[in-house]
């Protein structure tokens, strides 16, 4: 049976957890900001060069996996030029007017941040091209014959984008950015210096060795990591335990089902089910998806990008197949068909 409720592919938050996370853990700073270097750098230089000519940063677009922090850069950018930042998503903005009404609330140099931005509606996304370059707003008054077209001025201001799913964009909309940054995976020493640091402000004390085992199976993402030393800290405090060693972190990880590659109980279920029920693949994932009970979406989303990174599944023209390293991973034997070019498993 599936595993709902694991600890990393929850996409169902706890609210009040998630904003703990937003106002304790995350950076406020770029100089506290860990990883993304090259980012880091760039955007350290059109901010300071925004400051002195007093405008606005050009239009940014952050895109890559989620949880990589698209939107903590946001809020350091508003911090670091002192602005404002006004923080919706493509989903919220339903009609015209609500767009309208963000953009006319919007002070000089503020920041208008736009997170799932490719799930804007065309007709929305069309309004943002005249904002975004010529800073005014052009609406359309009654109807049919009477009609008329008004522009409105708006304050200089920044949009800052951010998606999962660049490709979704459309061309007009992404040539109008200024900016476009791609945020890649954490190394292991990243991810552990953010455990660290985390934990430091949630005022638990940890080793090194255990935050490293916390970093090594959190998907090179942070946002699981602090989801996953949240974890640990309540294991930590219910055996009275004053900080995290490396034995109680191990502990925890087992409990929640959480191996050292960090994957999860669905991982498993995926990668075995293709082994036991397709000999190894190649399998649809129409096919994944039906055997699994999970989204084809979610599959796709979710769970197969840190498969197809770490080298546990492939994709080809035939559909999907688990890798070599999967097999050796999950402790199973490999043995491939000269004749059929095919995986198969023995017991």
């Amino acid at each position: 049976m599936i595993e709902r409720d694991n600890p990393i592919a929850n996409t169902g938050q706890n609210e009040e957890e998630v904003t703990s996370l937003d106002f304790t853990l995350r950076p406020k700073k770029l100089d506290e900001y860990v990883g993304q270097e090259d980012i880091k750098k760039n955007l350290g230089v059109s901010i300071q060069a925004a400051q002195k000519r007093d405008e606005p940063v050009e239009h940014i677009l952050f895109y890559g996996p989620p949880g990589l922090g698209k939107t903590t850069l946001a809020n350091i950018i508003a911090r670091e030029m002192g602005v404002n930042i006004k923080t919706t998503s493509g989903p919220a903005i339903e009609k015209q007017g609500d767009l309208a009404s963000i953009l006319t609330n919007l002070q000089e140099n503020d920041i208008l941040f736009i997170d799932e931005i490719h799930r804007l509606k065309t007709q929305i996304e069309e309004m943002l091209y005249s904002a975004m370059e010529d800073y005014a707003l052009d609406i359309i008054i009654g109807k049919g014959p009477a009609a008329r077209s008004m522009r409105l001025s708006l304050p200089k201001f920044t949009l800052i984008g951010a998606t999962t799913k660049a490709g979704s964009l459309s061309s007009p909309l992404r040539d109008r950015f200024g900016h476009i940054y791609k945020l890649d995976f954490y190394t292991d020493e990243e991810i552990r210096k953010i455990v660290s640091r985390s934990a430091s402000l949630l005022d638990m004390k940890i080793d090194d060795d255990a935050a490293l085992e916390i970093a090594s199976c959190s998907r090179k993402t942070p946002r699981i990591a602090n989801r996953i030393l949240k974890r640990v800290r309540d294991f930590a405090e219910v055996e009275s335990k004053k900080g995290i060693d490396l034995a109680l972190c191990k502990k925890s990880l087992e409990s929640m089902g959480i191996d050292k590659a960090g994957l999860d109980k669905t991982d498993r279920q995926i990668l075995v089910t293709i082994i036991e029920k397709f000999n190894g693949g190649p399998v649809g994932l129409n096919t994944i998806a039906a055997m699994t009970t999970e989204p084809t979406e979610t599959i796709e989303d979710l769970y197969e990008p840190y498969l197809l990174q770490i080298g546990f599944m492939e994709r080809t023209k035939r559909g999907r197949m688990v890798t070599k390293n999967a097999y050796s991973h999950l402790k199973l034997t490999y043995i491939e068909d000269s004749n059929q070019n095919q995986s198969q498993l023995f017991n």
